[in-house]
């Protein structure tokens, strides 16, 4: 009987089995984490953490229909917002530029698949992926999307104040993920949540880009932008299904998107 992979995982293949189980139209799912501070009660991880979980559902959900495969997470990234707090550790730009790309380059030369879905788990390297993505299509000739799911969870889109990092959303979807690692009596601390306009203003406003700090009180409560005492298992559960059924629209897209290239 043929061998059956226990999982959708690269590193668990031979290298006899990468041009046996991948192809041209299998797409490569590469999680992008960060450490970082995320309030007292969060760990530094959790950027990492979610995005791998974000991988493994969707790969979960649409792996079989999909051909999708998952390459190793990228633990590290940008962080310098955080860089105040101790344990952050954030690449440089580039750094960050340097392993893109040569991630880049080892998946055109040892890789069969030529699409590539990156899963976002840090909002910080937003800029820099929107620009090297260009690059993984025009110097290495890779099918390519960034997955942002933090972009997919404003589902109480209302929240006062917004929710932009370890408040309600991001501490209520570690706590079916990972509760062990949730430190719920340090919530406790959190008794400032910032004020929405200066958020508004020097973070959300599309018009305009300002270098910003979560140690910044007019921003930040103990570095967190949100409010965490309200979260809960059931709000994340419902936001990790949410972003499932969102990534399966986006890949089939990035499908549609290499067959017409074909053309």
């Amino acid at each position: 009987m043929p061998h059956v992979v226990p999982s959708r995982l690269i590193g668990d293949l031979t290298y006899l089995g990468v041009s046996t189980v991948l192809n041209e139209s299998s797409i490569l799912c590469l999680p992008i984490g960060s450490i970082e501070q995320h309030g007292p009660h969060l760990p530094l991880n959790t950027d990492v953490v979610l995005a791998e979980e974000f991988t493994r559902r969707i790969i979960a959900r649409w792996g079989e229909a999909m051909d999708l495969w998952q390459l190793p997470t990228l633990a590290m990234s940008l962080a310098r917002e955080h860089e105040w707090a101790p344990g952050t550790m954030s690449l440089s730009i580039q750094g960050m530029t340097a392993f893109i790309r040569d991630m880049g380059r080892e998946i055109s030369r040892g890789l069969p698949a030529r699409n590539l879905a990156i899963i976002n788990g840090h909002g910080g390297n937003r800029g820099i992926l929107e620009a090297l993505i260009q690059d993984l299509r025009s110097d290495f000739g890779l099918n390519v999307c960034v997955l942002h799911p933090a972009g997919w969870v404003e589902i109480d889109a209302n929240a006062t104040p917004p929710e932009i990092h370890g408040g309600k959303n991001e501490t209520s979807m570690m706590l079916p993920i990972a509760p062990h690692l949730v430190r719920l009596d340090q919530i406790a601390q959190l008794k400032n949540p910032p004020g929405e306009e200066a958020i508004r203003k020097t973070i959300l406003d599309h018009g305009v880009s300002w270098p910003w700090t979560t140690n910044d009180r007019q921003l930040a409560d103990m570095g967190v932008i949100g409010d965490a005492r309200v979260a809960s298992a059931e709000f994340g559960k419902q936001i990790l299904n949410h972003v499932v059924e969102k990534a399966g629209g986006v890949l089939r897209q990035l499908l549609d998107r290499q067959r017409l290239v074909r053309r």
